[in-house]
């Protein structure tokens, strides 16, 4: 394939009319844009539609087995410069094995260390991430530096120094599902490079026996295989929302009477982490019913109140029960169906938080409708 890259235009602040240097082994597909002074290391996968424009800030930096993927944009200001790993400056420098994945963006002076992980529609802006960081979706880092082998959880805005020495450090799955996304993206780097020539397909084929990155990871959390993929997911948008999550626990009497108790706080901002503690109450209080809350921590209020575990369940770990949902300041109970629709007209709380995911993320939301024969 023919590669789009070119030099810099001349301008007052670059005059060299410098052009990219791609190490021969890298991969850079024909849909992506490359301009300037841009050093593409050995191994690097350059996915399409990604544009590194190193026409303002520059120069720019791509480590050794590094992929950039779909959509991604690299862009530095004029001014601000970063040091690399080489102790000369940069405007932008993104270490060795990182995954820069779909839509992010990385803009100078920016430094990505090595082995990190950005995630979708995450944005890095005269900031440090540190050797070893997992930055998970819809994540914006400005004006700090995060420590080396930190975890930025999801919708995360991080803008001061103090926010960024309290996150918490990656775990060991995280570091898998980082190794293997590098895996995968080296395999299609090859791929790409050998579409064109069948005598190197074969080997291909069998590389995943032999490529420990492309082993089938477990990075599932802690214990989140054991939640349905609802109620994981209910966690996943109250956390991504900024709301805070907690468990409360009652026998039948109490619950009769409206009186729970609390399993104590959690006050982990981690889906791992708050999905382990939830599973933990529903150990401790079995043959009781559990019942999930989010809180709006600013206006004091709750979100959520979800019923994950009644009197009698067996390993049902969330799959069914009664929710309920608040709307104004009033918990109104409903019946909770696979379907996802409810009795008496009510709204089922994931639906209530799906819909909240949607406007959260900027869509519209409508309805449609139709009799059986439709």
């Amino acid at each position: 394939m023919a590669v789009r890259n070119v030099a810099a235009p001349p301008t007052p602040w670059s005059k060299n009319l410098a052009e990219p240097k791609i190490h021969d082994t890298a991969f850079v597909h024909s849909f992506s844009n490359i301009i300037g002074d841009v050093h593409i290391g050995s191994n690097v996968m350059i996915a399409p539609g990604t544009s590194i424009r190193a026409d303002e800030g520059t120069p720019f930096h791509i480590g050794e087995g590094s992929n950039i993927q779909d959509g991604v944009v690299i862009h530095g200001l004029e001014k601000g410069r970063v040091t690399g790993d080489d102790d000369k400056s940069y405007s932008v420098w993104v270490g060795k094995n990182t995954s820069l994945t779909h839509m992010s963006l990385i803009h100078g002076p920016a430094y990505v260390g090595d082995d990190c992980f950005i995630g979708f529609r995450s944005t890095v802006f005269n900031a440090r991430v540190g050797n070893g960081c997992i930055v998970m979706m819809h994540v914006l880092i400005k004006d700090v530096e995060i420590p080396e082998g930190k975890y930025v959880p999801s919708g995360a805005i991080i803008t001061n120094q103090k926010q960024a020495d309290r996150l918490p450090d990656v775990l060991d799955s995280d570091v898998q599902f980082a190794t293997h996304v590098i895996g995968i993206n080296d395999a299609l780097r090859t791929g790409y490079r050998c579409a064109e020539n069948i005598a190197c397909l074969a080997p291909i084929r069998n590389e995943q026996t032999k490529n420990p990155n492309m082993t089938q990871t477990k990075y599932s959390t802690h214990a989140g295989t054991q939640l349905s993929s609802t109620l994981a997911d209910s966690i996943r948008n109250l956390l991504a929302q900024g709301y805070s999550v907690g468990a409360e626990h009652a026998d039948a009497r109490r619950f009769r009477t409206g009186s729970w108790r609390t399993c104590g706080p959690i006050s982990s901002t981690r889906d791992s982490e708050v999905i382990a503690a939830l599973l933990a109450c529903m150990a401790d209080h079995q043959g009781e019913y559990v019942r999930l809350i989010g809180i709006d921590t600013k206006a004091k209020r709750r979100v959520l109140e979800e019923i994950v575990q009644r009197p009698g369940d067996n390993g049902s770990n969330g799959s069914n029960g009664a929710k309920t949902h608040q709307s104004n300041g009033k918990v109104a109970q409903a019946s909770y169906h696979n379907s996802g629709s409810v009795s008496s007209g009510k709204l089922s709380a994931e639906t209530v938080a799906q819909v909240r995911s949607l406007l959260a993320q900027g869509y519209k939301v409508g309805t449609e409708h139709a009799d059986a024969r439709r």
